[in-house]
């Protein structure tokens, strides 16, 4: 198995899919994100000491190029991956290019759009917690992050008002310093990508923050949006996209956030029993927050991961997961073969054979 792990998660989602991996009885060559290895590197070495052995857990190092070699070896029998969805549609179809070569099968956890849905019964104060802490925290470097609040409009102008103010208590600065709400973003090429989006989306800032000088800072900004079809692709970073909706307007709402494709995370806020049911009934996403922030799923307590754009299925930390990493065999004897009797299968340890 080829094990391709993401840099927003070093350890622990490079950890969960080499053990799964290794669990489910497959060797595996590792690869982490290029940005970084020495993580990686590590927690390599520490299983290496535990008694892995090293031809059953190896570690490879690099970018694209490396990456691409490793998916399109004929050795490599099987692929996790946690990724943009770009780059799991380029490693499914590295994996189909060669036609001599078995349908190798690929795991894979990618980005989403997630929404969180606002009605007007809704806590505003709970609401903008929820919101600062799913859209701004490791300055919105999480797949399950918040990318896209949908408020009922009767009640967008005093939760905007309360969200401006919260946002303005946000400190950034150094990740490792406790006080610090808001840190740089992973390298000068998400930034220059971050910034260039938000600077073309300056006549629509409902609110931003000004960010610190020096290093990759991009500060938390609110953008507005005429329609949730506006937002076609993820923006891995601290920008959150408002649309407003009308009351009455919940399935459609539901529908347009299921038409973007993805699905990997929603939030809902609402103190109507039947518009949760209404919301876990209709939205195609595979992680469903209700009245609480859409980040920091538990394994165990929820198995994360996304169906649509967003991923292939069975979700990691979950009872299903391991399924992945193997074969379903079946064997059928015939046993009137042996007589009808299936005991005398067992008739060559009398005959010697």
């Amino acid at each position: 198995f080829a094990c391709i792990a993401p840099w927003n998660f070093p350890l622990a989602i490079f950890i969960g899919q080499v053990a799964a991996a290794l669990v489910a009885g497959n060797t595996v060559v590792a690869k982490p994100a290029p940005q970084t290895p020495e993580i990686a590197r590590r927690a390599v070495a520490l299983a290496h000491e535990a008694g892995i052995p090293a031809d059953a857990l190896r570690l490879v190092t690099g970018g694209g190029a490396v990456g691409d070699a490793l998916v399109r070896d004929p050795r490599v029998m099987g692929v996790a991956f946690t990724g943009s969805t770009a780059t799991a549609r380029a490693i499914a179809r590295a994996l189909l290019d060669d036609e001599t070569r078995p349908l190798v099968p690929l795991i894979a956890e990618t980005g989403g759009i997630n929404a969180m849905i606002v009605d007007s019964t809704a806590l505003t104060e709970q609401v903008v917690q929820d919101v600062i802490t799913s859209a701004f925290r490791s300055a919105g470097q999480r797949c399950s992050a918040l990318r896209l609040l949908l408020v009922q409009e009767d009640v967008a102008e005093r939760t905007l008002a309360m969200l401006k103010g919260a946002m303005d208590t946000l400190v950034m600065g150094d990740p490792a310093d406790p006080a610090t709400d808001v840190g740089p973003v992973i390298d000068a090429a998400a930034y220059e990508r971050l910034e260039t989006y938000r600077q073309s989306q300056r006549p629509r800032w409902i609110h931003a923050l000004a960010a610190p000088g020096g290093a990759n800072f991009v500060a938390p900004t609110v953008i507005r949006l005429d329609s949730i079809a506006d937002l076609d692709q993820e923006w891995f970073g601290p920008l959150l996209h408002v649309v407003t909706w009308k009351a009455g307007g919940l399935a459609a709402t539901i529908a347009a956030v299921n038409a973007l494709g993805y699905g990997l995370t929603m939030g809902l806020h609402s103190r109507i029993a039947s518009v949760a049911a209404a919301v876990t009934a209709g939205a195609h996403v595979g992680n469903l927050y209700i009245n609480r922030s859409m980040i920091g799923a538990v394994v165990g307590s929820q198995p994360f991961g996304g169906e649509g754009r967003s991923g292939t299925g069975f979700k990691a930390g979950g009872p299903h997961y391991l399924l992945r990493f193997v074969h379903e065999r079946t064997v059928s004897t015939d046993t009137t073969s042996a007589g009808g009797n299936a005991s005398l299968l067992s008739i060559e340890d009398i005959a010697g054979i």
